[in-house]
């Protein structure tokens, strides 16, 4: 089994993070830092005025200032007014009228111009369009008319590349439109050349927007591919909650990267509720972590959550959702968050130390939250950070956490169950092969056995049947010596083709043939018989064991025996032919014929019986055609045999 790298890898994501931590720091540092005064205006003084309007419109291409009413209010930059939540969520919030404020900056020295001007701010915040006029002419416009989803996360960058016929910077007028009790809050500006400025809007643009949606799209493709293993393993809810925790956080930072989303109502109640879903959905994994059900705990979040989004729905109008109502929501999720967390701690703890980690990243959001909430409605200053913005990231980086954590522990149990089930494979292919060790070894003992008692058999019907007719013979002074010699002889060679047919002839009948052969061409020598070997090339026969080879020497060599003794041949003829489902072995000779019909009907003929009897235990047939020119014996066997 192979040693994982799974704590390396750990470690290495726990050093990039924290690098990841200190470049981000680092980020930050130099983004808050001021430009350099020698090249550049901090403008921190404003005038302001609110007028009203019948509805979004788009900003003239000129507009002067003194074409206002001359009631202008000083305010420093950033200018943040405070916000009556509940006034601005009452009944007077039903009503679509929009406002515009504006906010007149007089420059008192432009910038040494050593290259194109630029206007930078950290945030404008207006839930309306943005416009900016210097000198009376339109440089900028955020959106041509409608509501501006994205503008707290927006940092103002507008490049003077044209101010007009080198007319220094006068005067830099802002036109925020918003809907009626939303107020408005813009950060100090800076004037200066676009290098002096360009860095840091980078840097906040990036860190502000950028890089949240970056983390959220990670977010949500993970997501979808945790959607994916759901679906082949659907017992692993845990996946199916990492989908739902995925989408609810893209959804719920959706508005800060769209400008300009396809109906705004309907956008306002998904970006809003979904912060309510994403707590709940954290909720359900909680649960799933420390194993308590909660009953109670989770119906009224349920309630408040279905509830909230039934009265924020656009068709119903029962809430006007709209900015002027959700900064009530949004303590109402925070609250929501706060008794997940504070829920998930305790009852997580030393159950589930993975609940324990959700319930204080839960805590973390909901901080975050908290700021960005401050920030949202004119708590803090508009020169703060969002960061909120990185919810997703912690969010991403601790169920993630939990993901990969129960990827590497079901590749551990993977690669547990391998080595287990090698290790019982092992044992158990060890006990087959001591089985099949002694399977060969009563193998072996039943083939010797077998083996003795053919042997012993044979020796009784050949070799001790012709040793007994000889003593028999010798004792009654019936035979010559001569006689003896040649019942001698004749039992030597039944010896002899008892061990011949023990010989291994791998299924080539040709081959046990030439064995025959070999014993019966010293014999014939002093006969004056001539063999002519005419065999040809046969298949095999996979059936030819031992036992079956004694069959067809014995059945040969009675042939053979005839010949010598009855036929008064001069020649002998071996020959072999092959049919289609079997082989034929020829023995022809040129002596005296017999009657073959007579020789076994009269019983005369053992010999011929015997040969009849091992053919047909041989699942093949013999044959003889006898007449005075000769006699042509044929024995047949077949390729395969019958079991």
């Amino acid at each position: 089994m192979s040693t994982r790298p799974a704590p390396l890898f750990a470690k290495a994501m726990f050093v990039f993070s924290l690098a990841l931590l200190v470049i981000v720091g680092m980020f930050y540092a130099e983004a808050g830092s001021e430009p350099s005064s020698a090249d550049s205006l901090h403008l921190m003084q404003a005038d302001w005025q609110t007028t009203d309007g019948s509805g979004f419109q788009a900003p003239p291409s000129t507009f002067d200032s003194a074409s206002l009413p001359n009631v202008w209010q000083h305010a420093a930059l950033p200018y943040a007014p405070p916000i009556a939540l509940l006034r601005q969520a009452g009944s007077k919030a039903q009503s679509r009228a929009v406002h515009t404020t504006w906010l007149r900056i007089a420059v008192p020295a432009s910038p040494v111009q050593s290259g194109p001007l630029a206007l930078y701010g950290v945030r404008i915040k207006t839930d309306g369009t943005i416009a900016v006029y210097v000198n009376g002419r339109l440089v900028h416009r955020a959106q041509e008319r409608g509501p501006l989803w994205n503008s707290t996360r927006t940092p103002l960058w507008v490049a003077l590349d044209e101010p007009g016929d080198d007319v220094p910077v006068r005067e830099i007028l802002l036109r925020l439109e918003h809907t009626q009790g939303t107020q408005v809050a813009v950060s100090s500006l800076w004037l200066g050349p676009i290098d002096a400025l360009k860095g840091r809007y980078n840097i906040r643009q990036w860190l502000q927007q950028e890089l949240p949606a970056v983390l959220s799209a990670a977010f949500l493709a993970i997501g979808i591919f945790a959607l994916f293993v759901w679906f082949r393993r659907g017992h692993e809810t845990a996946y199916l909650l990492f989908f739902n925790l995925a989408v609810t956080s893209f959804l719920r930072g959706l508005h800060f990267y769209v400008a300009q989303p396809v109906a705004n109502d309907w956008f306002a109640w998904l970006t809003v509720n979904s912060l309510l879903w994403l707590v709940l959905v954290v909720h359900f994994f909680l649960r799933q972590l420390h194993g308590r059900p909660l009953v109670g705990f989770t119906r009224t979040l349920v309630m408040v959550t279905v509830a909230i989004g039934v009265l924020t729905l656009p068709m119903l109008a029962v809430l006007p959702n709209t900015p002027k109502v959700t900064p009530l929501i949004y303590p109402i999720a925070a609250l929501m968050g706060a008794a997940v967390g504070v829920a998930g701690v305790a009852n997580a703890w030393r159950r589930s130390n993975e609940g324990v980690m959700v319930a204080i990243g839960v805590g973390i959001c909901t901080l975050l939250g908290v700021t960005d909430w401050l920030l949202q409605n004119n708590f803090s200053s508009p020169e703060g950070w969002y960061f909120g913005a990185y919810t997703n990231a912690i969010t991403f980086g601790i169920f993630g956490t939990l993901m990969y954590r129960r990827y590497v522990n079901a590749i551990d149990e993977v690669e547990q169950a391998n080595a287990n089930l090698a290790q019982r494979l092992k044992a158990r292919e060890a006990e087959l092969e001591l089985s099949h060790q002694k399977l060969r070894e009563a193998e072996r003992q039943r083939a010797i056995s077998k083996e003795r008692q053919r042997l012993m058999q044979d020796m009784h019907d050949g070799l001790g049947a012709s040793l007994i007719s000889a003593i028999r013979s010798v004792e009654r002074g019936a035979v010559s010596e001569v006689d003896i010699s040649l019942i001698l002889k004749g039992c030597l060679d039944d010896l002899k083709l008892t061990i011949d047919s023990m010989e291994p002839v791998e299924a080539d009948l040709l081959l046990l043939l030439a064995t025959l052969r070999f014993r019966l061409e010293p014999r014939l020598d002093g006969t004056g018989i001539a063999l002519l070997w005419e065999v040809q090339k046969l298949p095999t026969l996979p059936w030819l064991d031992p036992s079956s080879a004694l069959h067809i020497l014995r059945i040969v060599q009675e042939c053979i025996a005839n010949i010598l003794h009855h036929t008064r041949a001069s020649e002998i003829r071996v020959g072999t032919a092959a049919d289609p489902d079997g082989v034929r072995v020829v023995i022809e000779d040129n002596g005296q014929g017999f009657d073959v019909e007579s020789a076994l009907r009269d019983g005369k003929g053992h010999g011929l019986r015997n040969q009849q009897r091992r053919a047909q235990a041989l699942d093949g047939a013999v044959d003889w055609a006898s007449g005075p020119e000769g006699t042509r014996f044929t024995l047949w066997l077949p390729l395969e045999r019958s079991a």
